[in-house]
């Protein structure tokens, strides 16, 4: 979303407002003109003139400019065949980036974030920067807090480990101030905005971090632009020595010369390679788009494609959302029936402030109506497991996890709630409580009253997504507050693989149990949300590439934790807002498609960049074979530039959007020189060997139309070997390339200045073609060989 620019017309007066009734319209709009909206500090997004400019001006243009301007002054006209080439590949960076900035901006307009404010006595949703200094805002459990505020009404559990680090939870009551970036609990409150904009904490905090700190960039990406920066160091030098070396050492001509040295540089540059990286980045971020996921962050596009390990909560992502109340089981008869149950439950209910899936379900199943309203109430906390009601006169209950209640009483009823879990069963505990609920955890005595039966249905397609990673070598961690035995059993009815293998997060309580854990089980269950954070830390710590779905303030912390952070637009603002990928039908079973997405990408880019590099391999290691034997430099550009566009450019941009699923393993840039490197030494030996063939058989004057069709044959076998398996679309793509190559050398043989063979050019350039063969193989196979011993 696009931000404005702030300019303060005038200084207001603070508005005392009521948490009823809030600012007025008109306090409102005098607010908004006078720039006190909540208005972010971020940079605007990138205009059309931006990405024009960052796509024309760049390092390499100019040298080709340059290039293109030494080839002019010698009037050879037919060597500037490269720039079209150049043209054409700003031009497709300039229109796919233009493409993706539409596709993105209009998915971020409907669904920018909302907030929830009181104004003239009326709840209004409005976006977040259209909220103003003093207004009364709404915050829920699972909203992100997003302007300094201070409590007016209401009490909440609120957690500020996204901005201090501290992951405690932290209650809230009126007079309290609430710091932007945390975000709530539990509990609901009215607060009074007190700091908008550019003066709440976050947005110092983010204006002082970006004096500090650079754009992350993905492993991918920083290889290239390391690769770039090197390149674009050493070719202005390699150039000038090269010229001299053509012309004052070998006596060559200035034309000769400087065509020599363009063509070698031209080879050194790998011209297409940022932008078909930049293209395919682009145009998957618009793919994912139109399947309904947005992407916060775009590295984490080659996260995903490397992702082995895939941590899933147990509701939402395994289960549906919506919870149904199966039953209740009685534990004190002889003092409480199943009416008293009822009773108690509808008092508990209608005091409570909470509005989520188990307090629907519960609501829809104990529909007595209250006598009477709680003194007190602590609503659920995701660290305590349980809720609790004072009615007063020593009266409070508690409601949650069984053995986060009875603690050393838990074995008096463990076998009958592991059996009502073992079916699959979610199991809450009503009990009486006689201590204080206001006090942190149970001190005091407890009377078991009655077991509460809730279940979730399993999501129809889940099953068949789970089967789809486990096929796909992605091992699945099932991570759940819940009972550690309710969550196996479902997780084993959605087929995922180990779900047997559970254990009870309660007794992770060192970092060397945790790592010892993440390697022998696949479910844990009771998982405190600091806990989640640990167990994916010491995932990563196994050197595994994690990705963490989540839906609740509970996943907060591990989405922050993992390598790719994966929110459901219908959880809580926060998780949307922190994570790397939101899917906005809140659907598990798109992240199949979203995964192979991030593999497709990847996968073609490192293959498609293997064809530049082979090129840059070739042309760095005959350059400098020419320098340090004063050889003369056998190509010029227009022969060079008909290459590039049949076995490069063109290869290169359609198999980069071909299918591919296979898990992305190793560093970008080793596995792209890997297969690279083959290519680029067997060209370097054919080529010498046409020289060579052309000196003792007395052609030189054919060596260069040797040497490109030479580059040809060998850009030909390292089409094929990247291309396998061969499929219709690459055998199509093979022979158009070797069709272009023949009529291009054919038919406009003045324009690649290519001339024609005499039968002794023909048989040495078949000989060394048939040699070149088997040594390429041989080469494909010792780095093959290599590649597997990383």
């Amino acid at each position: 979303m696009r931000t404005q620019a702030i300019r303060l017309h005038k200084v207001l007066q603070r508005a005392q407002v009521g948490a009823e009734t809030g600012l007025t319209h008109g306090q409102v709009a005098e607010r908004l003109e006078n720039g006190y909206a909540n208005v972010s500090p971020a940079p605007p997004d990138k205009t059309a003139a931006r990405i024009v400019c960052d796509n024309v001006f760049t390092y390499f243009n100019l040298i080709f400019i340059v290039l293109s301007l030494c080839v002019i002054a010698v009037g050879a006209y037919n060597n500037l065949t490269f720039m079209p080439v150049v043209l054409i590949n700003c031009a497709i960076g300039i229109i796919q980036e233009l493409r993706a900035k539409r596709t993105l901006a209009a998915m971020t307009f409907v669904e920018a974030p909302q907030a929830e404010v009181v104004r003239d006595g009326q709840l209004v949703r409005v976006p977040h920067t259209q909220t103003v200094l003093d207004d009364v805002a709404v915050f829920r459990a699972g909203n992100q807090i997003y302007a300094d505020a201070v409590v007016l009404a209401g009490e909440c559990q609120v957690n500020e480990a996204l901005v201090t680090g501290e992951a405690d939870e932290i209650t809230k009551i009126p007079g309290d101030k609430l710091l932007s970036g945390s975000y709530l609990v539990s509990g609901e409150c009215r607060a009074r905005l007190d700091k908008v904009g550019r003066d709440s904490f976050v947005s110092q905090l983010t204006i002082e971090a970006r004096k500090n700190t650079r754009e992350k960039r993905s492993g991918m990406m920083h290889s290239l632009s390391r690769l770039v920066q090197v390149i674009g160091f050493i070719v202005i030098p390699f150039g000038a020595i090269m010229y001299y070396q053509q012309t004052v050492v070998l006596g060559r001509g200035v034309q000769e010369g400087v065509l020599s040295a363009v063509a070698a540089l031209i080879g050194m540059i790998p011209e297409g390679l940022y932008l078909l990286v930049s293209v395919a980045l682009a145009v998957s971020i618009m793919r994912l788009a139109k399947k309904r996921t947005l992407v916060h962050e775009m590295r984490c596009i080659e996260t995903l494609a490397r992702v082995d390990v895939l941590c899933v909560d147990k509701t939402g992502t395994i289960t549906e959302n919506a919870m149904t109340a199966a039953g209740v089981e009685l534990l004190r008869e002889d003092r409480f029936n199943r009416a008293d149950i009822d009773m108690i439950m509808a008092d508990y209910m209608g005091s409570m402030n909470a509005d989520n899936e188990t307090m629907a379900a519960l609501r829809a199943f104990f529909t007595g109506r209250p006598r009477r309203r709680a003194a007190r109430t602590v609503p659920f906390s995701s660290a305590l497991k349980y809720a609790g009601a004072s009615f007063g006169d020593g009266e409070a209950y508690l409601l949650g996890a069984p053995e986060k209640i009875l603690l050393q009483d838990y074995d008096n009823y463990s076998e009958r709630i592991e059996s009502l879990s073992s079916a699959g069963y979610r199991v809450l505990l009503l009990a009486l409580y006689d201590g204080d609920i206001a006090q942190k955890g149970i001190n005091a005595p407890v009377m078991p009253l009655a077991l509460i039966l809730l279940t979730n249905n399993i999501r129809p397609q889940a099953p068949k997504a789970f089967k789809f990673f486990a096929d796909q070598g992605v091992e699945i961690k099932v991570i759940s507050g819940d009972n550690p035995m309710t969550v196996s059993r479902i997780a084993q009815e959605a087929g995922i693989r180990g779900a047997h293998r559970c254990v009870d997060a309660s007794g992770l309580n060192t970092e060397r149990k945790i790592k010892r854990a993440v390697e022998e089980y696949t479910v844990f269950g009771r998982v405190t949300p600091e806990q989640k954070r640990k167990l994916v830390r010491a995932l990563k710590g196994l050197g595994r590439t994690v990705a963490m779905t989540g839906d609740g303030v509970n996943d907060v912390l591990a989405m922050k934790e993992s390598d790719c952070g994966v929110a459901m637009a219908s959880g809580s603002d926060v998780a949307c807002h922190v994570a790397h990928l939101v899917l906005k039908d809140s659907n598990f079973a798109a992240m199949p498609s979203v995964v192979m997405e991030g593999r497709r990408v990847i996968n073609n880019i490192e293959r498609s960049a293997s064809l530049f590099l082979a090129k840059n391999i070739f042309s760095f290691t005959l350059a400098a074979l020419a320098l340090t034997f004063t050889l003369t430099y056998p190509i010029n550009p227009a022969q060079l530039s008909l290459f590039n566009m049949m076995f490069i450019g063109i290869p290169s941009f359609v198999l980069a959007l071909e299918p591919n699923v296979n898990i992305v393993r190793g560093r970008f840039l080793v596995n792209v020189i890997i297969k690279a490197m083959p290519a680029g030494l067997t060209s370097v030996l054919a080529v010498l060997a046409a020289m060579k063939a052309g000196e003792m058989f007395g052609i030189a004057g054919e060596v260069s139309t040797m040497a490109t069709t030479l580059l040809a044959f060998v850009g030909m076998m390292m089409l094929f070997v990247i291309s396998r398996p061969l499929n219709p679309l690459r055998r199509a793509l093979m022979i158009a390339m070797g069709v272009g190559f023949a009529a291009g050398g054919l038919l406009l043989h003045d324009l690649f200045e290519l001339a024609a063979f005499t039968l002794k050019g023909a048989a040495a350039t078949a000989a060394i073609a048939a040699l070149a063969a088997p040594v390429m193989f041989i080469l494909c196979k010792l780095c093959g060989s290599i590649a597997r011993a990383k």
